[in-house]
């Protein structure tokens, strides 16, 4: 029975180790479902990183349709030799965004757990200046690289979305 103690820990860790690491955004769903609940208006927001205004001034705003934890391997992320990502073409910046979550090394591969959380959208408010173009998800009148329509559904992690104000 003294040996019990050091027993549980042994049969334990390795079973855990195996396990996918949870995201801010799947402990969200989990934890907070009702925050999520199909119905609830919720907000995607940008602002533009040159402004001095920490206030979004373009957004997604929607109702959510379902939420869900999903598994997932981080791969490594899509790069553009030479380039920076503020030099990225709209083409490479989308390829760059559908890829994440992602890993800067395929040693740091990983199986992970996302909150992910599909809306149908309502209304939004893009940026249309060149500089805007690998400045975010959002980008004169699209979603990454899909054209914005009322009624549309897009998916996104938990944690980057809000809660509208009423």
């Amino acid at each position: 029975m003294r040996f019990l103690p050091v027993l549980i820990p042994l049969i334990v860790l390795p079973a855990a180790a195996g396990a996918a690491e949870l995201r801010p955004s799947a402990r969200l769903v989990e934890t907070q479902p009702e925050y999520l609940q199909p119905g609830r208006c919720v907000v995607y927001a940008e602002s533009d990183a040159t402004l001095l205004s920490t206030v979004p001034e373009y957004f997604v705003r929607g109702q959510v349709l379902a939420a869900r934890v999903a598994e997932q391997r981080l791969a490594r992320c899509p790069e553009v030799a030479g380039r920076g990502v503020e030099n990225y073409s709209r083409e490479e910046f989308n390829r760059l965004v559908l890829a994440q979550p992602c890993v800067s090394a395929d040693r740091y591969a990983r199986d992970v757990k996302l909150g992910l959380v599909r809306l149908q959208v309502a209304e939004w408010e893009t940026p249309h200046a060149r500089r805007a173009a690998n400045g975010g998800r959002l980008y004169r009148g699209t979603f990454i690289a899909q054209k914005l329509e009322a009624g549309m559904e897009i998916e996104l992690e938990a944690d980057l979305l809000g809660a509208c104000e009423q």
